[in-house]
């Protein structure tokens, strides 16, 4: 089955400066993705804007996510409260086999919980992404929160994600919604849908490909 295709642009030699609200000018040459669904729940997905560019050193993206009720778990700083609150994701995979792949699930704040995973959900969050290999700032407003980022295109080649100028890659949003008992339960959003009864990401079927363009 071919891809889902999403076409990087190149940013020029200049590069990006990563401030965290999205407003520098390069972002202005980006695609717009924001072709999201849950799959598995009826009401609408509110508005998500994601962008990504290129140049000779990093992949710069960018989620702006519409949403005037973020919701931040602050229990603590471990991956158990990011695992809580609202957050945005990227899968990178080197084939559809996902032996390994590799997993940046980020919240608002922004806390980044990043981990290196294999197939059945097994998980290696003793991995992290390689020091000084990925930048990311952010900003919450009232109606919206931008979650912006750079990786170097070294590390993705290290660990054999870039090839060809594609990288596999799956995009995604976990939004916690309150409930009446003052819990919260997820929705989850994705790029791609992985045609799956119950909610999962973590499968082939969830990926899709972006292509760095050099226009």
């Amino acid at each position: 089955m071919e891809l889902k295709t999403y076409d990087v642009k190149y940013c020029g030699n200049t590069g990006l400066k990563v401030t965290g609200n999205g407003t520098d000018a390069a972002w202005d040459r980006a695609v717009v993705l924001s072709d999201f669904i849950s799959a598995w729940d009826p009401e609408p997905v509110k508005k998500i804007e994601f962008k990504a560019l290129w140049d000779a050193d990093n992949l710069y993206f960018m989620f702006k996510v519409h949403d005037n009720e973020v919701h931040v778990d602050k229990t603590d700083n471990t991956n158990a409260s990011i695992n809580e609150s609202d957050r945005v994701e990227l899968f990178f995979r080197s084939d559809a086999d996902l032996n390994p792949y590799y997993c940046l699930e980020i919240d608002p704040s922004p806390r980044l919980m990043d981990f290196k995973a294999y197939p059945n959900k097994k998980f290696d969050f003793d991995w992290n992404w390689p020091h000084g290999d990925i930048i990311i700032k952010s900003q919450i407003e009232d109606t919206f929160f931008v979650v912006e980022g750079a990786i170097s295109l070294k590390s993705l080649r290290d660990l054999k994600l870039l090839k060809d100028n594609k990288i596999e890659t799956g995009v995604y949003r976990a939004k916690y919604n309150k409930l009446p008992d003052s819990s919260y339960e997820p929705t989850w959003i994705s790029w791609v849908n992985p045609q799956t009864s119950t909610p999962n990401f973590h499968i082939a079927s969830s990926f899709g490909v972006f292509k760095l363009c050099n226009d």
